[in-house]
């Protein structure tokens, strides 16, 4: 006898911030078209997580991990609901899975605007060739480490290694 699997859908208070690890391709995919960002939504050792308004997802963040180094390859939040928290929270939850797929540095690369966002959540300046050797071999890595050389954007780097006892 075959059961069906039945998707569960948890169902928030409107208004109430959540932040979920997400596999619904479709969703990352037009969250990532929303925010501008053309990258691989499937690339191995790659985790993505959304920041939920109520039911409504306002925010995406994403993870490249490889052996003992991670970069956030996304993070971005809807422009009517900055200034909420929601990076944060999505920065807090890309900086949890990072950690726990054994990431000791989380590596990110981002404009004079957002570096100073990241600096002020003990993100440091991190030369962009720690961050290509650290990331070497990444997929959606490469694509944000091209931006240093073309955009102009800066590198930046936090120690994770020190994040305490994985959660469960």
């Amino acid at each position: 006898m075959r059961v069906a699997a039945k998707k569960i859908r948890r169902t928030r208070a409107p208004g109430e911030l959540a932040i979920a690890q997400i596999g619904d391709r479709e969703l990352i995919a037009r969250l990532l078209d929303e925010a501008g960002v053309a990258r691989a939504s499937d690339a191995p050792g790659a985790c993505f997580m959304a920041a939920y308004a109520g039911d409504e997802a306002v925010g995406v963040a994403g993870v490249e991990c490889r052996v003992d180094a991670a970069m956030i390859t996304v993070l971005w939040v809807r422009e009517p609901m900055r200034g909420r928290g929601i990076g944060a929270a999505l920065l807090a939850a890309a900086r949890l899975a990072a950690h726990t797929r054994g990431a000791r540095r989380l590596h990110v690369i981002a404009d004079e605007a957002a570096g100073g966002w990241l600096i002020g959540r003990g993100f440091a300046a991190e030369p962009a060739a720690a961050i290509v050797a650290a990331m070497a071999g990444a997929a959606g890595a490469a694509a944000m480490i091209e931006k240093i050389a073309t955009a102009g954007w800066s590198g930046f780097a936090l120690d994770v290694s020190g994040d305490g006892i994985i959660e469960r």
